[in-house]
């Protein structure tokens, strides 16, 4: 094989840093005998009954393309859904597109609005593909910062305060992974006033948001004049344990949902059949496995939270998702070095808060997506690690 002067990779992509999740998790793999409080991921099987559906589909030859848009009975029971439970009335036919998970609802909603220079404001500290996945579509990344002291919600009045002549897209993720943060009826309202004033296109993804557990949870696609400014991005993964079936869904206005399927067709197709026939049966059947799920990540919640809060390492409490998100500063140690040496010291995971963004310095990932009992003793381990880091 001749070699070649040439690197062939796009600047681009040259400049993105590898994620900070997936490069931490490879130490982890090497380690034997480590509780995990990493990977957000919930530790319940999905439910028997959907896991049916996928078997049963594949027994019948359910193994054929399907529309680019998905099915179209899936879509039906999409459009249901939306519509009582966050209140926004969708066509089945035209308003909706499934897709391989919610990352690849957003990349496509990014491709098909962003022009090279856009700016696309968002939170931070958040999931760890936003800013990559800006990037990615040759625009401008443009982060608010996020505090403890408010819950970790965003703000009107800092988002206004970045918005430019080039300012397009507000990325919105409520509740936020990796925080938990969420965000009351009347801060929306107050978000709303500033996307219509500059006229912004609103991307929300809700994909924790049937795991609320104090409070009511709002989309912003439901509040007036946003349903035709927001595409709404959901999916099936936390709500109904099915992360590995790689189902999401974009809803928004037609023309919206348009141009994303024309990226869609090209790039992906279609979502699996069978995963597609699998999301009809938890859309259709799943609401008390959901119930079940968030009741027991309620308890993990308060118990994590509490622990954490005795051994000296604030953390607020969340109001949503399966991530607490204490500070560690108080350790003197930075977030990597924290996590590093709990997971070679005390054979326990978690993940640097600074993989969620620099304003996520100083914090650290602990998701209580894991047995009550391994939480228990992955608290008990990180207990004596801070007061031996406290001691010097």
């Amino acid at each position: 094989m001749s070699s070649s002067s040439r690197n062939f990779i796009a600047d681009h992509v040259t400049g993105i840093p590898r994620s900070g999740i997936r490069d931490f998790f490879e130490l982890v793999q090497t380690t034997t005998g480590v509780i995990s409080l990493g990977v957000g991921e919930p530790d319940f099987a999905t439910p028997w009954h959907i896991r049916e559906a996928a078997i049963y589909a594949l027994e019948r030859g359910r193994t054929q393309y399907t529309s680019n848009l998905g099915l179209l009975k899936l879509r039906e029971c999409i459009c249901r859904y939306v519509d009582e439970k966050f209140g926004v009335r969708y066509d089945p036919k035209t308003q909706v597109l499934v897709a391989v998970g919610v990352s690849e609802a957003l990349d496509l909603a990014l491709r098909a609005t962003l022009n090279p220079g856009d700016e696309v404001i968002y939170h931070e500290p958040c999931y760890v593909s936003y800013s990559p996945s800006v990037l990615l579509a040759h625009a401008k990344p443009v982060p608010v910062v996020c505090r403890a002291e408010d819950g970790f919600a965003v703000t009107a009045k800092a988002i206004e305060a970045v918005v430019t002549p080039r300012s397009k897209v507000l990325l919105l993720s409520f509740p936020t992974n990796p925080t938990g943060g969420t965000m009351t009826r009347q801060q929306l309202l107050e978000i709303a006033a500033v996307a219509i004033k500059h006229d912004l296109l609103v991307l929300t993804d809700e994909i924790y948001s049937e795991l609320t557990f104090e409070g009511e949870h709002v989309s912003i696609a439901s509040l007036p004049g946003m349903a035709e400014r927001t595409i709404f991005l959901h999916g099936f993964s936390k709500a109904y344990a099915m992360t590995g079936f790689r189902i999401g869904y974009a809803c928004g206005p037609t023309h919206l949902v348009d141009a994303m399927m024309k990226v869609h067709q090209y790039a992906i197709m279609c979502a699996s059949i069978i995963a597609q026939e699998a999301a009809i049966e938890a859309l259709t059947n799943g609401e008390s496995a959901t119930a079940e799920m968030r009741e027991q990540y309620r308890m993990r919640r308060n118990f994590i939270v509490k622990a954490l809060n005795d051994m000296g390492l604030s953390c607020h409490l969340p109001r949503g998702s399966f991530y607490a998100f204490p500070d560690i500063t108080s350790t003197g140690l930075s977030s990597k070095d924290f996590a590093i040496r709990l997971l070679n010291e005390e054979k326990v995971a978690c993940v640097p808060g600074g993989a969620f963004g620099p304003s996520g310095e100083g914090f650290l990932r602990c998701c209580f997506a894991t047995a009550f009992d391994q939480i228990q003793v992955a608290m008990d381990r990180t207990a004596k690690f801070v007061d031996r880091c406290k001691k010097g």
